[in-house]
């Protein structure tokens, strides 16, 4: 596809020629129209600012609760596995109680009694500050077990990835899927969405879910199997956020796992076809041999700094005796002095490809402390080196008090000049996706990760193309379609450079073209789709049978109307209520599929 993929450390001079010349024809054919200056106001100089209450202010605070988070998991492991199943078992029952004293007539929908604030995401949550009947699951952050035997982590969903590989790693164990940023928690990776570098082998983290305790609307506590009576359910809840029914546990496949991670850099020059092309290869056998564990390895993750110019990064598990061989480099990305670590995999690009390890926890987390590369724009200088000895140990800043410390004017700002999406798209269609996001945003650095998308025995909301398995593209398998996480985390181009950007128009060009692409949006985004195109992007056949089947409908907040952007009044749910149970099934034209 396009021009010869050459790494940076073989490039001779008349190679070099000719991939910037390629680069350039191609970059001349993604040329974005040139755009006129806007004027600041009032809300560009704040943000700009902002990193003063940033470090005297969030990341104090930030830290603090850290700490007595870390505290209260360390008094939660203590507990014998007895303990605390009795006091899951008090903390289900409180929340059946609850559910039952709900006055279907008087009170409102029922959500969680979390502030809209807490939530790790760009997703408007001022459904909550409409009328609403409120369920308590603060209680419910235990791992509960560690079943050796079974390999399976029996969690509440408060558990965050933080607190369960510290818990984990020690045993040389870890969940099939660690998404990446410590304070993501359980529940909110099976009821939106979690993903990492395993997920080509595992599939999304939902994928890792051996079973579902639900609380449902009639205050049924049910458990949900792939296979048992209510499998129609276990299939139903990824996606639904929160919407069939209250998560209050569930047992997720652990894997065995070793010491360190053997992580190689490769860099990667030319247009973004290449790009994308030498993505599938360093992770997707070209003969079809996908399942194969001596060609697939068992991480995968890209960065894409310029239009021109990529990392991909391939880790096997490695033991502490191989790490510590002679002439082996050990780094330990975890250290808070250290580079971020999106900055150090940039350094291949000059360097050349080079191998290291790295101890696995550290691995696992390694976005974490800078968020991906969000840290720069809240921090300008967090990435210095005086910055990082003296105070990096405070970071990263939690996300929701950064969402706490911001006005309506200034989320309004990031809406209209900040991007936090994510593009799941076929693996066959990223080169397709990048110079989309370019044309479209401008955005730098890009983030690529693979996953399976499963065949399944019921068609949720997302799933693969129709007849993927006949073409026997890159990557696919007989059961399951590899697709591609395009994370489009930053400040466009158009905004850095003080030029008019209009960020609605982008993301609803964003939207379309994954309609058009059979991709998909997670719902944590902010999204400017209209309920019918929402339905055309997901599929709402199973969701809305499993609403209509255990009760959620007049219940629970139909998952649109939870993800729709802007203020909810009290009005509007009301009139959302009545409207789902005169329409209980989404409806799609026939011309639009």
């Amino acid at each position: 596809m396009g021009s010869p993929i050459v790494t940076r450390t073989v490039l001779s001079p008349a190679l070099a020629l000719s991939v910037e010349q390629a680069s350039f024809d191609t970059m001349s054919d993604l040329a974005t129209p040139l755009r006129p200056k806007r004027k600041k106001i009032w809300v560009d100089y704040f943000v700009q600012f902002r990193w003063i209450i940033v470090i005297f202010v969030v990341l104090p605070i930030s830290f603090t609760m850290y700490f007595l988070t870390y505290l209260g998991d360390l008094k939660s492991e203590r507990k014998s596995f007895k303990q605390r199943q009795k006091e899951h078992d008090e903390n289900v029952n409180k929340v059946v109680a609850r559910l039952k004293q709900r006055n279907a007539s008087k009170d409102g929908l029922v959500c969680t009694a979390r502030k809209p604030w807490i939530a790790v995401g760009m997703r408007n949550v001022d459904y909550k500050r409409a009328r609403h009947f409120e369920v308590d699951l603060s209680a419910f952050r235990n791992i509960i077990e560690i079943d050796k035997e079974r390999m399976i982590a029996r969690v509440e969903p408060l558990v965050n990835m933080g607190q369960i590989t510290r818990v984990t790693v020690p045993m040389n164990l870890a969940l099939a899927v660690v998404a990446e940023l410590d304070d993501l928690t359980v529940g909110g990776l099976i009821n939106g969405y979690g993903i990492e570098g395993s997920s080509h082998i595992y599939g999304l983290f939902s994928d890792t879910v051996v079973a579902y305790e639900i609380v449902l609307a009639d205050g049924r506590v049910v458990r949900a199997t792939k296979d048992n009576e209510y499998s129609d359910l276990y299939y139903a809840i990824p996606w639904s956020q929160g919407t069939l029914g209250l998560l209050v546990s569930a047992e997720i496949k652990l894997i065995p796992i070793k010491e360190y991670m053997k992580l190689t850099y490769k860099p990667v020059v030319g247009n973004l076809k290449d790009l994308a092309q030498a993505y599938s290869d360093s992770f997707a056998p070209k003969d079809g041999d996908q399942d194969n564990p001596e060609k697939v390895p068992d991480f995968v993750e890209g960065m894409i700094y310029t239009p021109t110019e990529g990392v991909f990064m391939t880790g096997r598990y490695a033991s502490k005796e191989e790490a510590k061989k002679k002439g082996n480099v050990i780094n330990s990305v975890g250290w808070w002095f250290k580079p971020w670590f999106y900055q150090h995999a940039q350094t291949a690009l000059k360097k050349g490809e080079f191998v290291e390890y790295i101890p696995t926890r550290e691995y696992y987390h390694r976005h974490t402390r800078c968020l991906y590369w969000e840290g720069k724009l809240i921090l300008p200088f967090g990435d210095q080196w005086w910055f990082r000895f003296l105070l990096g140990w405070m970071m990263p800043p939690k996300v929701s008090l950064l969402k706490a410390t911001q006005g309506e004017a200034i989320r309004n700002y990031y809406h209209e000049m900040h991007v936090i999406q994510d593009m799941l798209v076929p693996l066959y269609k990223v080169g397709d996706a990048l110079e989309f996001v370019h044309k479209e945003m401008e955005v730098y650095p890009l983030w690529v990760c693979p996953h399976k998308l499963f065949k399944l025995p019921y068609k949720t909301m997302i799933y693969p193309e129709p007849g993927f398995e006949l073409h026997r593209r890159q990557g696919d398998t007989n059961y399951a379609q590899m697709y591609t996480d395009v994370g489009v985390y930053y400040a466009p181009g158009p905004v850095l450079r003080g030029e008019v950007f209009d960020g609605v128009e982008a993301v609803r060009n964003l939207e379309t073209w994954l309609i058009e692409n059979h991709g998909f949006q997670p719902q944590y985004a902010v999204s400017e789709l209209d309920e019918k195109k929402f339905w055309r992007m997901f599929d709402a056949g199973l969701y809305e049978n499993c609403r209509q089947k255990y009760g959620a409908v007049g219940t629970f907040m139909s998952v649109y109307y939870k993800s729709k952007k802007g203020r909810k009044t009290e009005k509007e749910v009301q009139e959302a209520e009545q409207e789902q149970l005169e329409t209980p099934i989404a409806e799609v034209d026939d011309d639009d599929e």
